[in-house]
């Protein structure tokens, strides 16, 4: 439990670390491609980005929230331009969701920044301690994947 703790703090830690970083960079720079996003919506604009397109129920899945929770962000990215709603092409009764056209730019280049945030987080630390930090994700990431593979069938199903 102790382990668990401490790397679910750690996780937190690291996550406002690089946000915080994005907010100083925005506030030297008024030209940076940050919006003013929360946590929550950059992840899901990433995601739907990582996706091309899918489904509300699909993306709620992905992003471990209801499908409700998920309509309700998905809205207030539709408001401010980023996120299209669309009926699908294959199923007229199920609207796809994808990135604005014009939008992906500019989320390349917020990719960009977190990316460099993590870069210098990685020169701090050192080579040796980032392979072996690299070393452990990758065995955190096939964990991952056999828990996604031993997720009901029907469970899945309905995410898709």
């Amino acid at each position: 439990m102790d382990y668990a703790r401490y790397i679910f703090g750690v996780g937190k830690k690291l996550r406002r670390h690089v946000f915080t970083r994005m907010a100083r960079l925005k506030r030297r720079d008024s030209g940076c491609v940050i919006p003013d996003l929360s946590v929550a919506q950059l992840d899901l604009l990433m995601s739907v980005r990582s996706q091309g397109e899918v489904s509300l129920s699909g993306l709620a899945a992905l992003l471990g929230v209801s499908p409700p929770s998920a309509s309700v962000m998905v809205e207030r990215l539709v408001e401010r331009g980023l996120l299209v709603r669309q009926r699908s092409t294959t199923d007229r009764r199920r609207v796809m969701i994808r990135v604005s056209p014009g939008e992906s730019d500019r989320l390349d280049r917020i990719e960009e920044q977190i990316l460099a945030t993590f870069v210098e987080l990685v020169e701090d630390v050192g080579k040796e301690t980032a392979r072996r930090w690299a070393e452990v994700l990758g065995q955190v990431e096939q964990v991952l994947q056999q828990c996604e593979e031993q997720q009901p069938v029907g469970r899945r199903e309905r995410q898709e």
